[in-house]
């Protein structure tokens, strides 16, 4: 028994010894060194949660509920626990696997083959703790195997953490474009009853002799325009809240959907990127990648062992007894030992094609990495040219709104005194409805577009100096 202990303690202490896989060097990322330049001054980025990138707090609620009960993220967190399980079990075949193995048999031989020409009944019993079929991993193989799927499951955790920011960008920009349906349908409904009241004045000047039925019917016009911008913007908003409740995976009254929207911003203004090989990191996409990659080369090494001779043992120790009473009697102790050596001479190329095969994977995984690095760069830097430039474009246009706005104060006192036609006057209702409502567009692409460099950073940022956003007028057309 001395012997099997030693012969099994030394296949486990030969287990593992060797590795065929190649060593692995991250591949260089295929993107420039700095992002395109932009107006914006660089800063080092350092890592910022969400719940400091969103500055409201019902947003947060929505955000953090929508992490608890958003379907599509709960079968994502599931299939990585199926992976953890699968690697688990990969993971198991590198111990032996000891289990409590009784057998017994009854047998009995008839007199004309018996050699003592009598019948007799024979019996066997063996009980005891078994190994069975396991393989001393001289070439690595097994430990291969469960690298590759240890680097399977990291991937998947990494893919799930990419499931999560992407939720809670998803989360942020259907609020934001609820937010601004929300205020173009206060700017519709303001500036119809505007129109209303210009209808009035214009029937009111009519009946005067002050202006003609063309003049009416421009003024109605007008007013109908409002109405159905009105209805339209009605629309924008239930559906903007309805793809808000399925991301959030529940209709709780307390997320305060029905709050009215003041133009306040609901995310941070002002974030640096830092440089773009913090995106190797911070990314989980990426990471997931390079971990799939790490994958396919614990998967070389496998197909590599596969070409060596692979030594199994099977073992028993316990005791035995040709009776069942006397099974667990002093001196009945038994153990067997069993190695078997298998060594592939001719397989047909199976083994050849299936180093192969890990190869071109491995191959692939490299591209499908670098492809994924490039995609996250264009991805950051498409962010921060829409943030640099939304941002000054919201500045224009709201200059521009209070040009219009002055515009059509001007353009209805001149109306009201007999100096301009009706025409003008309309035209600059117009104007003024125009300019704000590109105004409340922009100033949501802006917000938006900070989301999304949330989304291609990764989650990762730091903070520069808030500045005052210029806050937008009231809406008057």
């Amino acid at each position: 028994m001395t012997r099997t202990l030693s012969a099994l303690g030394l296949a486990l202490l030969l287990a593992g010894c060797a590795s065929l896989t190649p060593g692995y060097q991250r591949p260089e990322a295929p993107v420039p060194a700095a992002w395109p330049a932009t107006q914006a001054e660089p800063a080092p980025a350092a890592p910022l949660q969400w719940q400091d990138f969103v500055t409201d707090e019902r947003l947060r609620a929505l955000v953090a509920q929508a992490l608890r009960d958003n379907r599509d993220l709960r079968q994502t967190l599931l299939n990585v626990e199926a992976v953890r399980a699968q690697y688990q079990i990969q993971r198991a075949d590198r111990v032996p696997s000891l289990g409590l193995q009784g057998n017994g048999t009854r047998q009995r031989t008839p007199a004309d083959l018996s050699g003592s020409g009598r019948a007799t009944t024979q019996g066997s019993y063996q009980v005891g703790l078994g190994v069975t079929a396991f393989e001393i991993d001289l070439f690595g193989r097994v430990r291969s195997l469960s690298e590759a799927a240890l680097q399977d499951y990291l991937a998947t955790e990494s893919g799930a953490q990419a499931a999560r920011i992407s939720l809670v960008g998803q989360v942020i920009e259907t609020s934001l474009q609820r937010d601004g349906a929300l205020r173009r349908l206060q700017l519709a409904q303001q500036t119809l009853q505007a129109r209303e009241q210009s209808l009035q004045l214009t029937a009111q000047r009519r009946a005067g002799g002050a202006a003609t039925a063309l003049d009416h019917q421009e003024a109605l016009g007008l007013a109908e325009q409002a109405r159905a911008e009105v209805e339209r913007t009605q629309r924008e908003l239930h559906q903007a809240t309805n793809a808000l409740r399925l991301l959030v995976g529940s209709d709780a009254p307390a997320l305060g959907l029905s709050a009215a929207s003041d133009g306040t911003p609901l995310l941070v203004q002002d974030i640096a990127a830092g440089a773009p090989s913090d995106l190797l990191a911070r990314r989980p996409d990426i990471v997931a990648a390079e971990q799939q990659l790490r994958a396919r080369h614990a998967d070389i090494g496998a197909a590599r062992a596969a070409f060596f001779p692979r030594i199994t043992l099977t073992g028993l120790l316990g005791s035995s007894s040709a009776e069942l009473s006397g099974l667990f009697r002093a001196g009945q102790g038994a153990w067997s030992f069993a190695p078997q050596l298998s060594l592939p001479i001719f397989d047909g190329g199976r083994n050849q094609a299936g180093l192969e095969l890990a190869q071109v994977r491995k191959d692939a995984a490299v591209a499908r990495y670098e492809g994924t690095v490039q995609t996250a760069f264009r991805e950051v830097a498409d962010a921060l040219a829409a943030t640099d430039t939304l941002r000054r474009e919201e500045a224009a246009r709201l200059a521009l709104v209070q040009s219009s706005q002055e515009a059509l104060r001007l353009a209805e006192a001149r109306y009201r005194g007999g100096v301009d036609s009706h025409l003008r006057y309309l035209e600059a209702q117009r104007s003024a409805y125009a300019s704000q409502q590109a105004y409340i567009e922009t100033s949501t692409q802006r917000q938006m577009a900070l989301a999304t460099l949330f989304r291609a950073l990764g989650g990762g940022w730091s903070v520069e100096p808030q500045g005052e956003r210029p806050a937008g007028p009231a809406p008057r057309a």
